[in-house]
């Protein structure tokens, strides 16, 4: 397995929203976990891709999550912030620190919500709206991805 395929695994796992990924096979092994609960596990077999041995069957094991979804929400009237980078996402700038936003708390542009730290910058995200927090739908300390929604907004 190169680096590109590991690459492209570990952003299928980030996406994917499974819990834990195991690739096993005679000279290789990787296990890529996220910070989801532990969930229902799957066990595939698939053929091995490669030229050179065909008679090896690595097993990758899935471990997808189980939810439970009650009636889905309407957030269609609902403003999305979203991550503008890669990186890990944190509520307060240390953690003796008070948090930046609650749910139910009013903001207005400009003011901070979030860091995210990407290769060692730490990165505070600002309001472009206003209104009122909704969700924050990420946890703290957690990876996101570009584009990864982080808050709900009511609009003022």
């Amino acid at each position: 397995m190169d680096i590109k395929q590991i690459q492209d695994l570990i952003r299928f796992v980030s996406k994917s929203g499974v819990n834990e990924v195991s690739i096993e096979q005679q000279d290789f092994k990787i296990t890529i976990k996220t910070n989801q609960p532990q969930t229902a596990i799957v066990t595939t077999t698939v053929p091995a891709a490669t030229a050179e041995t065909t008679a090896a069957t690595p097993t990758i094991t899935v471990t997808t999550p189980v939810v439970t979804t009650p009636a889905a929400e309407d957030t269609s009237k609902y403003i999305t912030i979203k991550s503008p980078m890669i990186g890990t996402f944190y509520r307060s700038s240390a953690p003796e620190k008070p948090l930046f936003v609650n749910v139910g708390d009013e903001i207005k542009s400009g003011d901070v919500l979030c860091i995210i730290e990407a290769m060692k910058l730490f990165n505070e995200i600002e309001s472009e709206v206003s209104g009122r927090i909704v969700k924050i739908l990420v946890e703290n300390a957690s990876p996101v991805e570009y584009d990864q929604p982080l808050f709900l907004v009511d609009p003022a």
